[in-house]
């Protein structure tokens, strides 16, 4: 099932075919296509939004990794949380599809949450925050023979990266135990291991009509605010038959929501003001969630149970 969070905000680089890659295929030489990688022929500098040659010969068959210039920061790694500004060109293009340098606001990425293309995942695990580097990715990395938007079937991709920012996200909430002595709310597991919390939905009992946010595990952190990026874990569940409907635990790390881009009102609104590193229970009524609009398979018109680690701020 596609996750919740890929309800919420659509970023254009959505999840692809797994598949492996390396950067050892030797590709085609030209004066603006050196070993399979397009030259950058203006704003060569990290922070400046580059320009790309059109790739010339064959692209590469594999994933080809090029460090422009390598950062002093630590080495990114699987469920880290990084914010990335990027120049996502088609190999045998000569104008961009896409560029986050216009919008003046990097990607929020979860290293192995399995919310962006292969090509990223693999990228950008191992560089060092700080650094810009260009990708150029096969179409079994990126989108395959279906294409997406813009960008036509089995392309290869060419991305200029700049690593702006990674955050080292912890395993699970902790803080003081909240008593929940609420019969007519869901229970949350107060467990602490960095496994899914255990979540029973009340039966026989109406949903409340009001957004639920209360606090499980309690800590001392920062209060979040609606224009944060936080790394998440969580757990959802429809009220009606409890039934799970997704979990950043099953995907084997955590989300990065951007809150200020959050369609899904309940969630954005349950979670600011709450304190950074805590585990919140979410209630969200059918007019704060999807409305009158199914959802890969959630009904209509349902309330949906969250159970949230708020680990970090990105």
């Amino acid at each position: 099932m596609r996750r919740i969070a890929g309800l919420l905000v659509v970023p254009l680089l959505l999840l692809s075919t797994a598949a492996c890659g390396s950067d050892d295929d030797k590709g085609s030489d030209s004066a603006t296509t050196k070993n399979g990688v397009p030259a950058i022929t203006k704003g060569a500098e990290f922070g400046e939004k580059p320009t790309l040659a059109k790739g010339e010969g064959d692209p590469p068959k594999k994933l080809k990794i090029k460090v422009i210039s390598e950062g002093d920061g630590a080495k990114l790694k699987k469920g880290d949380a990084a914010q990335v500004d990027y120049l996502g060109q088609e190999y045998d293009e000569s104008k961009p599809f896409d560029n986050s340098f216009d919008r003046g606001q990097p990607f929020d990425v979860t290293l192995g949450a399995g919310g962006v293309i292969q090509g990223w995942e693999q990228g950008l695990q191992g560089q060092k925050i700080g650094s810009r580097i260009e990708l150029v990715i096969p179409p079994d990395l990126g989108y395959g023979e279906q294409g997406q938007g813009d960008i036509k079937a089995n392309a290869t991709l060419v991305f200029v990266m700049d690593i702006v920012k990674g955050t080292t996200i912890p395993s699970t909430a902790k803080g003081t135990e909240v008593a929940q002595d609420n019969v007519a709310l869901p229970k949350v597991g107060t467990n602490t291991d960095g496994k899914a919390p255990k979540v029973t939905v009340p039966k026989d009992t109406d949903p409340p009509k009001k957004l639920v946010s209360n606090y499980v595990l309690e800590s001392d952190g920062a209060v979040v605010k609606k224009t944060d990026s936080v790394a998440v874990n969580y757990v959802a569940y429809l009220w009606d038959g409890g039934k799970q409907v997704d979990s950043t635990y099953d995907a084997g790390a955590p989300a990065t929501l951007a809150l200020d881009q959050l369609t899904l009102k309940g969630l954005k609104d349950g979670l600011v003001g709450k304190k950074v590193g805590s585990r919140v229970l979410l209630v969200v009524p059918p007019d704060q969630a999807f409305g009158d609009q199914e959802q890969q398979g959630i009904p209509k018109n349902s309330t949906l149970v969250f159970a949230v680690d708020i680990l970090a701020v990105v």
